[in-house]
This record gives C-alpha cells, structure tokens and sequence, in this order.
C-alpha cells in the first residue's frame, strides 16, 4: 500500500516550471500601459497568490484600480495565447505521476492561477494524469489558497476525505494551505522559493527531486 492514498499538488514550480512565461506576460501588460518591466527574480517572488495578486505587486505604487484592472485583463489575454511557449513539466515529474497513478494513488491539482490556464496547461502537458483540477475560481465560492476550500473540493470531486492524503508544493502559500486543511506537506526544493524562505515559512519535510518525491509518497523511502 502507498504511504498516502491521495496527494494533491500545487502546479507552478511543483509540476511545471511555468516562471519565464509568467515573467514574459507580466512585462508584456505592464509595457502596453508604459509602466516599468520586472526581472524574472521579481515575478518570482510576485507570483504564488493568484494573477491579481501578481499584477497588484507589479504594478507601480499609486496605481489605480481601474487600470490594475487594465493590467490584468492585459496580462490575461497575453498569457492564454502564451503560457506554453516556455513551460514544461520538471524533468520526472511525468514519470512520477505514472507510478503514482499505477499504484491506485489518487491525484488532484489545486492552483492559484486562473482556471481557464490551468485547464488548459494540465489537459495538455498531463493528459488523463488526475482525478481533479481546480484554478482559481472564487467566484463560485471556492477562496484561493492557503484557505483550505480548493483542497476540499477536490476531495469532494474524488469522493476521498483528508485521511491518508498529503498536499505537495513549492511555497509559503503550500506550507500554509496544508496548515489549514491539516494534512501533511512534502515540500519540493526546486520550485520559486529558496530554502531559506522555505524553513521561515515552516515548511519540514522537502524533496529534491521528484524521484525522491515519489518514494516518500509510495513509501518505499529509506
């Protein structure tokens, strides 16, 4: 039997590493309004609470809300034509996945980022590979992580209850959803945080690569 009979995975810098494409999108909605572009280290510290939060912090202080509104719109329309053009799963994160699934473990997704990418992302890059998928989508109710709602839908889609899961993830808001919906968390080392900011966040238990990653959630760890 797997040590866990469900895990649900955050998606950007877990499973794919999605960073220059966001960073690419950032600095292109920015520019359309003539605001100043971002380095990928600063969209990287940006990113992690959901594409509002991530034009709320690019945006220059002062900026209204109708045009953070622009911003985002802007950054929306770019990103859907765009957010392939650079992004792909961590290199044995599809071959994990398999075992995983081979093995009767349950999968879901829970991202921040808005829906209709993450659909897209996941129905292309992992076809077939999880029982549930959830963007951000709070306008049915569902709040963004690190409230634990996104987590308990999927659950609810699986039929499966937080015993005998575990949440996966590569941040602050990882550490924190998995608090909330009181589960353990495996947090990967590879993704869009140090591990410095990592241990300040609280997170225990990490993994350095997705083989690793796959023995602790089947198990079979040393």
């Amino acid at each position: 039997m797997p040590a866990y009979e469900t895990v649900v995975f955050d998606l950007d810098g877990t499973l794919l590493n999605t960073i220059e494409d966001l960073h690419l999108s950032t600095n292109a909605a920015l520019a359309a309004h003539g605001m100043p572009k971002h380095t990928l280290d600063d969209v990287r510290r940006f990113v992690g609470n959901g594409i509002r939060k991530l034009i709320e912090r690019a945006v220059p202080a002062g900026t209204s809300a109708a045009e953070q509104d622009a911003v985002y719109e802007d950054f929306c329309t770019h990103y859907a034509a765009h957010c392939e053009d650079h992004t792909g799963p961590y290199p044995g994160i599809p071959e994990m996945l398999a075992h995983l699934r081979a093995a009767g473990v349950r999968l879901a997704v829970v991202s921040n980022k808005g829906d209709f990418a993450v659909q897209e992302l996941i129905a292309r890059q992992f076809p077939g590979a999880f029982d549930a998928v959830l963007g951000e989508c709070e306008e049915r109710g569902i709040r963004k992580k690190p409230a634990p709602d996104m987590v308990n839908a999927a659950l609810e889609r699986m039929g499966a209850d937080r015993a005998g899961m575990a949440y996966v993830g590569d941040s602050e808001v990882d550490v924190q959803t998995a608090a909330n919906v009181g589960c353990p968390c495996v947090t990967c080392s590879w993704g869009f945080r140090t591990h410095e900011e990592l241990l300040a966040a609280g997170a225990t238990t990490f993994v350095d690569t997705p083989a690793e990653l796959e023995r602790v959630l089947l198990g079979t760890a040393d």
